[in-house]
């Protein structure tokens, strides 16, 4: 069990891998957008995870693509499929516990397919739910984190942040916050700068 001495005003949570297990769909549709696309499914996996889709495209799609339309093809068949979409452990009983206004989820889904897999996942929607629409530049770029920490009211070094993947994590670490990542959805995250735990039953905090 991992005991934090320090009192937080507010807590931020990633989604993906870390409040909710997605994986199974989001490797179906993207490894049938590699394929129609003739692009390596592997690679595109292999760094996708915790990123904007819109960056994703980007970074494989052909010269010439639509990248916007193709991202939005994407979010549209991930929206469709919560096939096997589950709660990472604990994560139902924190949030239910936690005050309104006291924390948020920063996403890098759109925010109608962050609010479907969140339902389909049994959690609840958040007051503040910064999605992929409401930032500029996606993980690891701060500007989520900072964003909804100000609309809670408060500062992000003064926030205990939850992720999983390298580009989230990073993200935190670059806002000021504490960060702790979680493996449960993502065991073979390498080392990262912050301190692992398996999931929401292994860790005690306290807020301000």
């Amino acid at each position: 069990m991992l005991q934090l001495d320090r009192a937080y005003s507010a807590v931020l949570f990633d989604m993906d891998g870390t409040l909710l297990d997605s994986r199974v769909v989001i490797e179906r549709v993207l490894t049938d957008w590699a394929i129609a696309n003739e692009l390596d499914p592997i690679s595109i996996l292999a760094v996708s995870h915790g990123r904007r889709t819109i960056d994703v495209v980007r970074e494989f799609a052909k010269a010439g693509t639509d990248c916007k339309s193709e991202a939005d093809k994407i979010e549209a068949a991930e929206t469709d499929d919560v096939r096997g979409i589950v709660a990472i452990p604990g994560a139902a009983d924190l949030l239910n516990q936690l005050p309104t206004g006291r924390w948020a989820i920063v996403t890098s889904a759109g925010h109608d397919l962050a609010v479907r897999r969140l339902t389909a996942a049994g959690l609840p929607i958040p007051e503040v739910l910064i999605t992929a629409e409401d930032i500029e530049h996606g993980k690891p770029d701060p500007s989520g984190y900072t964003l909804a920490a100000e609309k809670l009211g408060t500062s992000a070094g003064q926030c205990l942040v939850f992720e999983d993947a390298p580009a989230g994590i990073q993200a935190g670490l670059n806002a000021g916050s504490d960060v702790i990542a979680i493996g449960f959805a993502s065991p073979d995250v390498a080392k990262p700068d912050c301190p692992v735990i398996s999931d929401f039953r292994a860790i005690e905090f306290r807020l301000s």
